[in-house]
């Protein structure tokens, strides 16, 4: 059976956490415990921390971290008291949560399972669903906000982390532009051979039009976002911005 690029995807970031990637390390148990007294922070994007106006009281909320494995979002949450289930299609992510949740003492739901798929989650389930950049790994990004809207509560938030295509245009370097726009290698199979060759998984751009309208039609209230850049390489050098995060509103 030929390989999905979901499955493509999943394989290489099970790689990438092996070999180090910043996004696949667990937190630590000082940090743990600094959380359970109140002191923590997180990222929906390299380097800004989330606001934490854009929370709710974690106090038995029903988190979703979605496509957010690695143990390092999630048991910032579970510490402070919420109900945690994380959704991820990375074997090694999952494997993540579930030594931190054993070592820590803490439950956790662990699914795995493909956002680009319907959820497999009732309807009106989470009060909270955090989504760290990674849509990028996914072809199609709006039937994922009418999932992310069905499956929260009236009231519930969305967190999100998302590419604004600019990663997308540049070479290695980050000094010529070199590729239009959109990104989708699989229309394309010179992007995709070289998506192998560069080891970078098969990644997708996506337009603010069409991530924020996706949000919109899905039926939420955007009500607030933010800039972040790369946190290396040259366009952070120049402090361009290469993501935006969003919070909106199921009413």
């Amino acid at each position: 059976m030929k390989k999905t690029y979901q499955d493509i995807n999943a394989k290489t970031i099970d790689r990438w956490c092996l070999e180090g990637w910043q996004w696949g390390k667990p937190i630590d148990m000082p940090t743990f415990k600094k959380a359970k007294q109140g002191q923590w922070d997180v990222l929906l994007t390299p380097t800004k921390v989330v606001p934490k106006s854009w929370f709710l009281p974690f106090k038995d909320l029903k988190i979703l971290g979605l496509a957010s494995g690695g143990a390092q979002q999630m048991p910032i949450f579970a510490a402070l008291g919420a109900n945690c289930t994380v959704l991820d299609y990375s074997d090694h992510q999952l494997n993540s949560e579930r030594a931190f949740a054993k070592q820590a003492n803490y439950d956790i739901t662990i699914i795995k399972a493909d956002m680009s798929q319907p959820l497999p989650f009732g309807d009106e389930t989470f009060d909270l669903i955090f989504h760290p950049v990674s849509n990028c790994y996914i072809e199609a990004v709006k039937p994922l906000f009418k999932e992310c809207f069905r499956i929260l509560k009236p009231q519930g938030r969305l967190l999100s982390g998302l590419d604004n295509g600019m990663n997308y245009i540049a070479d290695q370097n980050e000094e010529k532009i070199v590729h239009a726009l959109p990104f989708n290698p699989l229309k394309d199979e010179k992007l995709f051979a070289m998506c192998e060759q560069e080891d970078v998984g098969i990644q997708f751009s996506h337009t603010l039009e069409e991530q924020i309208t996706g949000q919109l039609e899905a039926g939420f209230i955007l009500k607030d976002l933010y800039e972040d850049t790369n946190g290396m390489g040259r366009l952070h050098e120049l402090n361009i911005p290469s993501y935006i995060a969003t919070l909106s509103l199921k009413p």
